[in-house]
């Protein structure tokens, strides 16, 4: 990235409330704007296509220098704590060499019409069309699926992490363009958190997960010992689901420089282990509720549990007890029984138990894992073992699931909430369809399933249903050929597809699968809006057009619109607003709210054209927040979302639904494979954690590739100890390959990760080396060629993307060429 020192200064930084109403009075209204402000924005549209443009992403807020329209240089906003690394690869980004140029659409496809050689999907041949011609037949095969086999025959479950902005959240325009068009299949839950989402609101009364913990100024003044479990704070608080604010980093500066104690619980040294200087501890990958139970048995045992907060707080602790004491089954969680299973001491076991009973302690707890067979018992376990600590709803104590994604702990702002475009747009008059419940859901990692068992029961969170048969699949935002797991399996499920349509501006492995695939701009390349901060919402942003789209390309917006208008329904899509238009309704909503605040935003006009954020006050209050403080204090007036109102380490509604995947209490139960579990084939688990230089897949297909590749390929790493027993060395390229697929990587060996486990992160780019053929090898590293696609359980049917053993060899011969990276043939001119 070139320095920031390159780029004169305009001026732009954070503006108050304050600030922008002071302009706007000095000419003597809000509705006219002052004069500096205006001249911010004039510079921001200078003459020439010259500028420097705040705009933002899932890194942060930048300044974007346009030279000549065309984008030369992102510097960080100044208001941001610590700006992502990852801001080069943004700019990489858009002019990337996969850059998707024109309308596409695979030629057996375009010749022989739909469920032409579906084998053929993958093999890269594809031939350049025109818009109207695209949006003909998109539209025209929508209408024909719809007619022939109905509504639940297309599925527009597309899952991803799309783009900020709330116009052009792609994933909800497509919901809201099938919805005035007749409805679709559409998909609940999501592969981060699938598994906790579901048992939480049985457990603690809500999702937890995406909420609010209690805030990092609290923990700084407060926590004695802070318990980083299957969490890398460190790497994923670089990111956010709307624009972040990096808050997270100056708290955990602030906690390094106190001397807090840290621990990590994980089988990798992560770059939270290392930043901290903390305590390491390494379990199996897989058996963290074995080490829970173990810990708990101690506290149980030794009298350290706080059967005062059990008993008045929780609900179901004397059913529990039977099995943690082995009284029920005959074999006592203790230590000893735990050290057997995930391989940590079992007096370092009793040690944490009796340290996290004397300490003020925080269990920040990662999502990693709860993504594993039987997910669903861990985040349950951690609640459970929290609620014995007794430490729920004190400052500093209890647990938080949050303090590592999109900077959660970040105290909250006082302004306004900005709305969103929605998916259910008005239905146009004679869709009775919805009436009758026409669309149906299924679990978001069961799409595999659902092609292969059209019209076969399936289990989900206590509900019998049975899978839709889809002949349409249409994605937006996301990539399926890289974050689903068991790509092989997935690769011969699509086959089953009639027509798979995609937008995106990267050739991505999804793209390169797709039947037609329309070109769509980057955040850059249209207007938009969002909020900083997905805990702080500390700002609202203008994200103004950087530069014109590039090449072909379209926003999304606009190519639902046409397709929308092509079938009848352009007025109920678009409800008469333009890009503009929607924007600005946003905004102000945005004001209503803020009004009804006693605060007072400028004029739509005056922020949009001021190249600065809108800023809000933190509160004394907000700085203080303490997770479950008032249910702490009055667990009447603040019950719990739950059926009894209390923590329920038993549930009985799980209870009746009898699964027998998901006991009523938290149990461990041995995974289809793990590291010295009792049925495993291979010898090494896979840790597929989230990478530190890209979003999931997100600027793989970018120059920040070149920091991390080894041998052009994605990195292995893995201990010297199994290296040694292998022959390799070093730098080598490997074969990792298991029952269900193989790929190459590229090795680096180090000590910061535990004997019989390697690392490879999930998000490297699918490249097959023969396209359309399961089974064939990955020639860069997806990961999710070795993963098992089975649901964690019954209950929430969510992804398994951390169970998975394999093993690893030396490659020998010449390595295939990498070409993912490069358009496929047909589409680079």
């Amino acid at each position: 990235m070139p320095n920031e020192n390159n780029y004169r200064d305009t001026g732009a930084s954070g503006v108050s409330r304050r600030r922008f109403i002071q302009g706007a009075l000095a000419t003597g209204a809000l509705g006219a704007a002052s004069p500096a402000l205006l001249a911010a924005g004039a510079r921001a549209q200078g003459a020439g296509g010259n500028a420097e443009i705040l705009t933002g992403s899932h890194w942060g807020a930048f300044y974007a220098k346009v030279e000549g329209g065309r984008v030369t240089g992102l510097r960080p906003w100044e208001k941001d704590p610590r700006p992502s690394h990852m801001l080069p690869g943004v700019l990489d980004s858009i002019y990337s060499p996969t850059r998707i140029r024109y309308p596409m659409v695979r030629r057996a496809w375009l010749e022989h019409g739909p469920g032409a050689d579906t084998a053929g999907r993958g093999k890269g041949d594809f031939v350049r069309v025109s818009w109207e011609k695209a949006l003909d037949l998109v539209a025209k095969e929508l209408d024909r699926v719809r007619r022939k086999h109905g509504p639940t025959s297309i599925f527009a479950g597309s899952y991803g992490w799309k783009s900020p902005g709330k116009l052009h959240n792609c994933q909800t325009l497509l919901s809201r363009a099938l919805t005035v068009n007749g409805g679709f299949v559409s998909r609940s839950g999501d592969y981060s958190t699938g598994a906790a989402q579901v048992i939480l609101p049985y457990v603690v009364g809500s999702i937890d997960v995406y909420e609010q913990p209690t805030v990092w100024p609290v923990v700084v003044e407060h926590t004695e010992l802070l318990v980083f479990w299957g969490a890398d704070p460190v790497v994923t608080n670089q990111i956010g689901w709307q624009v972040p604010d990096h808050g997270a980093f100056p708290a955990m500066d602030a906690v390094k420089q106190k001397g807090i104690k840290v621990l990590c619980i994980d089988p990798v040294r992560n770059d939270t282990c290392r930043f901290f200087g903390a305590e390491w501890l390494a379990p199996r990958p897989q058996t963290d509720v074995a080490l829970m139970l173990g810990i708990a048995h101690t506290l149980y045992t030794e009298n350290l549990h706080d059967a005062k907060f059990l008993a008045r707080y929780t609900t179901g602790f004397d059913r529990f007890v039977p099995y943690l004491t082995g009284k029920s089954d005959g074999v006592p969680k203790d230590a000893k029984w735990a050290s057997e299973i995930c391989e940590i001491p079992a007096d370092t076991i009793r040690d944490l138990a009796r340290r996290f009973a004397s300490k003020r302690t925080m269990l920040a707890g990662g999502w990693s894992i709860q993504r594993q067979h039987h997910g669903e018992q861990a985040h349950w376990m951690m609640v459970t073992l929290a609620a014995m600590l007794g430490q729920i709803g004190l400052p500093g104590g209890g647990y938080g699931f949050t303090y590592h994604y999109a900077n959660g702990g970040s105290p909250t702002a006082t302004g306004p909430v900005l709305p969103g475009i929605v998916g259910g747009a008005k239905p146009p008059p004679g869709s009775e369809w919805l009436e009758a419940g026409g669309t149906e859901t299924i679990p978001v990692a069961r799409v595999v399933e659902m092609l292969e068992n059209p019209g076969k029961p399936y289990d989900h969170n206590g509900r019998r249903a049975n899978y839709p048969d889809v002949r349409l699949a249409y994605w937006v935002g996301g990539n399926p050929f890289m974050h689903h797991q068991d790509r092989n399996r997935m690769l011969k499920a699509w086959q089953k597809l009639d027509t798979f349509i995609v937008h995106d501006f990267q050739w991505t492995a999804t793209a390169r699968h797709a039947d037609i695939v329309l070109p769509c701009t980057t955040s850059y390349e249209r207007n938009d809006i969002e909020g900083i901060g997905d805990y702080a919402m500390s700002h609202i942003l203008a994200m103004r057009k950087v530069i014109d789209p590039v090449y072909e390309s379209r926003n999304d917006y606009d190519i639902f619109a046409s397709i929308c208008e092509r079938l009848g329904t352009g007025k109920a899509f678009t409800e008469g607003r333009d890009e503009m238009g929607w924007i600005r309704s946003f905004y102000e909503a945005a004001r209503v709210q803020a009004r009804g605040k006693r605060m007072e935003m400028p004029v739509f006009d005056v922020f949009w054209n001021s190249n600065k954020p809108l800023a809000f006050p933190i509160s004394e209050e907000a700085k203080g927040y303490i997770r479950h403080k008032s249910f702490r204090d009055d667990p009447l007036l603040n019950a719990l979302g739950t059926a009894s109102g209390r923590i329920e380490i038993y549930s009985s509604n799980i209870a009746r639904m009898k699964y027998d995947d998901c006991p009523p209490h938290p149990t461990w139960m041995e995974p289809i494979e793990r590291l010295g579990g009792p049925t495993t084939k291979y010898p090494l688990h896979i840790v597929s954690s989230h990478p530190k230089s890209r979003l999931h897949s997100q600027l793989c297909g970018t120059v920040l590739r070149e920091s991390y590749a080894i041998q052009g390929r994605e990195p292995c790493l893995m201990n010297p100890e199994d290296a040694r027993r292998r022959g390799i060395a070093d730098g080598d390229l490997v074969r990792v390959f298991n029952d269900r697929g193989q790929m190459l990587a590229g090795v680096r060996l180090t000590d910061d990760i535990r004997p019989g486990a390697i690392r490879v992160c999930e998000g490297a780019w699918y490249d097959p080396a023969e396209g359309g053929k399961p089974g064939t090898l990955c020639r860069y590293g997806d990961v999710n060629n070795l993963t098992t696609g089975i649901g964690t359980s019954k209950l929430a049917q969510a992804n398994c993307g951390h169970t998975a053993m394999a093993d690893v060899e030396k490659f020998k011969g010449t390595p295939p060429p990498v070409e993912v990276f490069k358009a496929p043939r047909g589409a680079g001119g």
